[in-house]
């Protein structure tokens, strides 16, 4: 049985619009409570910047999965294909309960970053201690090894690695963000594509809450992802790159399983690049720095939206290669 289109545009476009009206709602808050970023050192902007971005995001996500979880249990008719649905949900409960938790966790604890500016150790600490909890739950990742150890250390590697890709990504107006909306968009053709119709909607979630964000973002900034939205970005993709299926009957090449890596080729890339040449320099590798890809850019004579606009492009391009391997 086919998954009908029309639930996939309507998850999309239910986190498109949560995310874009809430965020002056936000932004709102943010200024209330002080939670901006200040010009200063590495800054390119010359007023404060709400960081209400990862809070739309995250209220885009939910906010939909909520309602339609609730109208599913009230009344099943009301929704095409509620049974696979229920079923999906079923047999994922404590999955997707513990992704939500962790899309929670990822949020308060990047908010508490943005806020008191958290000791290296501790911000690393939160991050294992939720990317573990994602792998209890049984979100992991085999490599078609039969060890238990294993998944759970190959799967805490890939989540904490994912997530300070994006995190080190957040440098300029709409990067981070765009290239979330990229590899969501790209995830959900995949999992559409294969029948995998839970993992599409995640992903058309994620996409639909990133791309609402994006007009607040970008060109010009009234709002900022801060940590709490880039470490929420990280962590939604880490996640939607290990629930499909990428090696199966129907694909059984096994280097499927490597697709994730075509679509987050840039922020991976980027991350090692600027991790070697800090520690070659003799600098800790978690100290910010302009040497990322979109820095380097602007100093070859790109504007940054263009700059930005270019690493889009190529994060798309690699993606399309992924996707079309994954189909063929």
């Amino acid at each position: 049985m086919t998954f009908p289109f029309n639930l996939y545009f309507a998850a999309f476009a239910s986190a498109f619009v949560t995310a874009l009206l809430t965020l002056p709602l936000w932004r709102r808050w943010c200024r209330r409570v002080g939670l901006v970023d200040d010009p200063g050192h590495r800054k390119i902007h010359a007023t404060t910047i709400p960081l209400a971005g990862g809070l739309a995001v995250l209220t885009g996500l939910l906010l939909p999965l909520l309602g339609a979880t609730l109208l599913l249990k009230a009344d099943a008719h009301a929704i095409a294909n509620a049974n696979l649905l229920i079923y999906g949900l079923d047999r994922r409960a404590l999955q997707l309960a513990a992704i939500a938790i962790g899309a929670l966790g990822m949020v308060l604890l990047g908010l508490l970053d943005d806020k008191y500016e958290l000791k290296p150790l501790t911000k690393f600490g939160g991050q294992l201690l939720l990317a573990g909890g994602v792998a209890y739950s049984g979100v992991r990742i085999t490599l078609f090894v039969p060890n238990l150890a294993f998944s759970y250390g190959v799967t805490i590697l890939w989540l904490l690695t994912v997530i300070n890709a994006f995190n080190f990504m957040d440098n300029m107006n709409g990067l981070c963000a765009g290239l979330g909306a990229i590899s969501a968009g790209l995830f959900a053709a995949m999992a559409a594509g294969e029948g995998q119709y839970l993992v599409a909607l995640l992903a058309f979630l994620t996409c639909g809450a990133l791309l609402g964000f994006m007009p607040h973002n970008f060109p010009q900034a009234r709002a900022f992802l801060g940590d709490s939205g880039s470490h929420l970005v990280g962590y939604l993709l880490a996640v939607l790159a290990i629930l499909p299926h990428f090696y199966h009957r129907g694909q059984p090449h096994p280097l499927a399983v490597l697709s994730p890596l075509l679509v987050l080729a840039v922020p991976l890339a980027d991350l090692a690049w600027v991790v070697v040449r800090r520690v070659r320099t003799g600098k800790p590798f978690y100290l910010g720095d302009t040497n990322h890809l979109s820095h380097r850019l602007v100093r070859a004579g790109l504007n940054p939206p263009a700059a930005v606009m270019l690493i889009w492009l190529g994060a798309a391009a690699l993606g399309a290669l992924a996707l079309a391997y994954t189909r063929h």
